[in-house]
C-alpha cells in the first residue's frame, strides 16, 4: 500500500536557513549530553517545512548534525508517513488512509476522487503543481473512518462531497476546517451524547451510596419512569370531572325548609300530638 522510497530525483545538498540551524541548535540542548538523537523527528520536520519534502541529502546532513548513522535518519524518515520523500503539490499533499476500518468505510471512493481530481497515480502533482496525493496506512482515527492527513492536520468523517469541497477550498486559497467534517465534536456521536447523560451520575448524590452501580441505575430508573409517566399525562389528560347533582330532598323536607323560622310553631318535643310516645315510661 504505502511504499517508502527516497524520489529517484533528488538535489545536490540541503542546509539549514541560519534561523532555522539556530533552532535546531536549540533542540539538541533539550536532550542530556550523547543523547542528541532524541532530537531526528523534530529535525526532520523541520527540514520538511523548509523545502516542502524530506530529500536523501537532507538525511545525511541531519545524521552528521546529530551524529547519527545515515541508516537510523532513513530508518526513522520511511517509516513515518508524515515525512514526505518526494516533492510533492505546492498547496497540499492528501494523505488518505487505506487501511481496514476506513476501507470498509468509503475510502475506497476517496482515491477515487484523488485519481478524478488530482492525478491517476500517488505523489504526481496536478497538473497546475498546486496538489498531489497518496494512499497511506492507519492514520490514527479509526472511529472517525474514513479520514485524511493535510499535514499537518487531519480531516475525518470524510465523504465524496466534503473531500471534494476541501480540494476546491484548498485550490482557491480558502481556509479549511480540520477534523471531523460533520456534526460530532471529536470522537463523540454524532448530534451529541446520548449515553449517561443523567445529572445523577454527576452531581454527587451516588457518593456513599455503597450500592454504587445499581444506585446509580435505580435511580436513573425511577427518572426515566416519571418522565414517562409526565410524558403519558400530558399526551392523555384526565376528563374533568362532571358539577356533582344536588342532593335529593327527604320527602316534606323541601317544604319544611321553604317555612320562615318565626312563623314555625315552637312545639316541644315532649308534645304528644308531636311524639306520640313521649311520656310512656320505658
Amino acid at each position: 500500500m504505502s511504499v517508502r522510497r527516497l524520489a529517484s530525483e533528488q538535489p545536490a545538498s540541503f542546509a539549514f536557513s541560519p534561523e532555522n540551524l539556530a533552532w535546531a541548535e536549540k533542540q539538541v540542548t533539550k536532550f542530556p549530553e550523547g543523547k542528541q538523537a532524541s532530537a531526528v523527528i523534530s529535525i526532520l520536520w523541520r527540514v520538511q517545512e523548509q523545502q516542502g519534502w524530506v530529500s536523501e541529502p537532507s538525511i545525511r546532513w541531519v545524521g552528521e548534525f546529530l551524529d547519527m548513522p545515515y541508516i537510523r535518519v532513513l530508518e526513522v524518515a520511511t517509516f513515518y508517513t508524515m515525512f514526505l520523500l518526494a516533492p510533492v503539490g505546492k498547496k497540499a499533499h492528501i494523505q488518505v488512509c487505506g487501511t481496514t476500518p476506513c476501507m470498509l468505510r468509503g475510502a475506497n471512493k476517496l482515491i477515487e476522487l484523488c485519481r478524478e481530481r488530482i492525478h491517476a497515480e500517488p505523489f504526481h502533482p496536478s497538473a497546475d503543481g498546486s496538489l498531489s496525493w497518496e494512499e497511506v496506512e492507519c492514520l490514527g482515527a479509526c472511529v472517525n473512518a474514513p479520514m485524511a492527513q493535510i499535514v499537518p492536520d487531519t480531516y475525518e468523517d470524510l465523504t465524496v462531497e466534503s473531500l471534494g469541497k476541501l480540494i476546491d477550498d484548498i485550490e482557491a486559497g480558502r481556509p479549511i476546517k480540520p477534523g471531523p467534517q460533520i456534526d460530532r465534536h471529536h470522537s463523540a456521536p454524532e448530534g451529541g451524547f446520548r449515553a449517561l447523560t443523567s445529572p445523577e451520575l454527576y452531581d454527587g448524590s451516588m457518593v456513599g451510596q455503597g450500592a454504587g452501580l445499581q444506585a446509580a441505575r435505580e435511580a436513573i430508573a425511577a427518572r426515566a419512569a416519571a418522565a414517562a409517566e409526565a410524558a403519558r399525562a400530558a399526551a392523555n389528560p384526565a376528563p374533568a370531572e362532571p358539577p356533582a347533582a344536588p342532593a335529593v330532598k327527604a320527602e316534606g323536607e323541601a317544604d319544611k325548609e321553604k317555612v320562615p323560622n318565626q312563623v314555625k310553631q315552637n312545639v316541644p318535643a315532649s308534645d304528644p300530638a308531636v311524639r306520640p310516645d313521649a311520656g310512656k315510661k320505658e
